[in-house]
């Protein structure tokens, strides 16, 4: 069995660009990480390039085609994001489960989700979810907020709560008539 070669990455700032090749489409079209921008090159978001590192799909590279490791990777999104650990063990935890996760920040949201089998443009997302610590604090506000926009987008509220294991725990709300 041939061993399949890691895809090229470009690192920019805020996210990432596979070079112009076949497996790049491909692990669009299988999976749906990234968007497709031009034929055959996917951009991807620093969560999916950072999890994509880790499962040996990709190699990542500065603008001087040097090798970037994924601690420096990490080091870098953790000071674009100071809740990227915790974004990361929930779209890391829905991904392993075989869930597309896709971001969801025109829905005041941090992903949405897509139900297993279901890739967006086939159908709508199930969930809008919110990573949060469980060492949080949620006031009843923005807990409303929340479930609004799950409730305006048509989609179930799931929050991931994240432990000090980085293990995660589901809480599906929604609005009901009684």
């Amino acid at each position: 069995m041939v061993e399949q070669s890691k895809i090229k990455v470009l690192f920019h700032d805020d996210n990432a660009q596979t070079e112009n090749s076949e497996a790049a489409a491909e692990l669009y079209n299988q999976s749906r990480y990234g968007d497709m921008k031009k034929e055959n090159i996917v951009q991807l978001s620093l969560i999916e390039t950072y999890y994509l590192m880790e499962k040996g799909k990709i190699e990542l590279y500065d603008s001087r085609n040097r090798i970037i490791d994924s601690n420096v990777l990490l080091r870098k999104a953790k000071k674009k994001q100071p809740q990227f650990l915790i974004r990361y063990s929930v779209f890391k935890d829905l991904r392993d489960r075989g869930y597309i996760v896709k971001t969801a920040l025109k829905f005041g949201a941090d992903f949405r989700v897509y139900d297993r089998g279901v890739k967006p443009g086939d159908d709508h997302a199930k969930w809008v979810v919110f990573p949060v610590h469980e060492g949080n604090v949620l006031t009843w506000q923005e807990f409303a907020a929340k479930n609004r926009v799950a409730h305006s987008t048509k989609k179930r509220l799931l929050l991931g709560v994240v432990d000090d294991e980085s293990d995660v725990s589901y809480w599906e709300c929604r609005w009901i008539r009684p």
